[in-house]
């Protein structure tokens, strides 16, 4: 069975080089991501196969299934933690609802605040910069 071969990522109409930061960003969110969306997958297997359970014991109508409550819960965590958000950067709604490309927003605005005063976090990324820099010397 023949397999094509991978596919680069969907063009979001900028086709410019992105830098290592945004990167190195991408990747650590999508780590960042996977870890909750395991935690969430922990929680919500038990969480539905208990709500299943008392459905089937004490009698409920659609509306009140404990399960489809539990469902739309998961869901909404699931879109919340969004794990292609890097995929879709260029939405509005990016940074308006509550997800966790949203918390990361926020907090590498912080940083940014930060590294513009020429605090800590200028002298951390320069640091970074020169590792990586080396790193990539060595290849």
């Amino acid at each position: 069975m023949m397999t094509d071969p991978p596919s680069s990522p969907p063009s979001s109409g900028d086709d410019r080089p992105r830098g290592r930061w945004p990167f190195v960003r991408d990747v650590l969110v999508l780590q960042l991501k996977l870890l909750i969306g395991n935690v969430h997958n922990l929680v919500l297997v038990p969480a539905t196969t208990v709500a299943a359970v008392l459905d089937l014991v004490f009698k409920s109508g659609p509306a009140e299934s404990r399960f489809y409550r539990v469902l739309e819960w998961g869901r909404r965590a699931d879109e919340a933690i969004g794990l292609y958000g890097a995929l879709d950067r260029h939405n509005e709604n990016f940074k308006r609802s509550f997800t966790v490309d949203a918390l990361v927003s926020r907090v590498e605005e912080a940083i940014a605040q930060e590294y513009a005063k020429g605090g800590t976090a200028a002298s951390v990324k320069a640091a970074v910069d020169r590792v990586f820099d080396k790193l990539r010397s060595r290849s």
